[in-house]
């Protein structure tokens, strides 16, 4: 998909923003952090967001996120307008409709990688003999079945950030939001992360991958630049 071709959301799409802008009051200094950003995101697009600091990609990933609204402008996710939503509710989609990936992990330290993955469900409500199967299977899915009993500090940063993956999957949720998933890790390891990843979008899942690297932007199939709050470019790569 391309930026918006119309002032109306597109129904069909995972995600739409309409001429989203978002300031921050600093003092007596406001910040425009977004000045009127306009996309569809479609399901199962694999797409990187790239700019340089202060460039805005931080703002959109946290409002694409819902962990930040919009000052003015539309988003919808999948046809839900966000900004008529309930605080229960966006904790609702955070938790089950959005899986996110972050450069620190944000694992629990004292608990066993399972207990980490299962989270998520807890929250959820999710019944403990439908919570097992679930975290199971995600655990399985990024290849670290031999490892679930272990704590995070036992696992390595690669393995680490597989278990952030799982976390995200638990819940099967519609977008997989991944902020610089490898930027904590060597070149090698993140290589691995990334292939995860790209399976994940062969599967079916849609990715969306926050990162400043051009070598892991490459791996989707659609990157945005942002500069200065809008979007500077917007293009599609053809699959391999």
């Amino acid at each position: 998909m391309t930026t918006n071709a119309t002032t109306e959301p597109n129904p069909s799409a995972a995600l739409s923003l309409r001429d989203v802008v978002k300031t921050y009051d600093m003092g007596a200094i406001q910040v425009h952090a977004l000045r009127g950003v306009s996309l569809d995101i479609g399901t199962n697009e694999y797409v990187s967001i790239m700019g340089p600091s202060g460039s805005g990609k931080s703002t959109l990933m946290h409002v694409i996120g819902c962990l930040d609204v919009p000052t003015s402008g539309t988003y919808t996710l999948e046809g839900q307008t966000v900004a008529e939503m309930s605080e229960n509710q966006l904790a609702e989609i955070r938790n089950e409709q959005i899986g996110f990936v972050f450069q620190t992990f944000n694992l629990i330290p004292r608990v066993s990688i399972f207990s980490n993955v299962e989270l998520p469900l807890v929250y959820a409500g999710i019944s403990r003999g439908e919570r097992k199967r679930r975290a199971m299977a995600a655990i399985e899915k990024v290849g670290l079945t031999d490892r679930m009993t272990h704590k995070p500090n036992e696992l390595s940063g690669g393995q680490r950030q597989r278990v952030a993956i799982a976390r995200a999957l638990v819940c099967n949720p519609s977008i997989i939001l991944a902020d610089e998933p490898t930027g904590n890790l060597d070149s090698k390891t993140g290589a691995e992360i990334m292939e995860v990843l790209d399976k994940l979008h062969a599967d079916g899942q849609t990715i969306i991958l926050v990162t400043h690297e051009d070598y892991i932007a490459r791996h989707a199939l659609r990157t945005i630049r942002l500069l200065d709050g809008l979007i500077e470019s917007d293009v599609e790569v053809a699959a391999t």
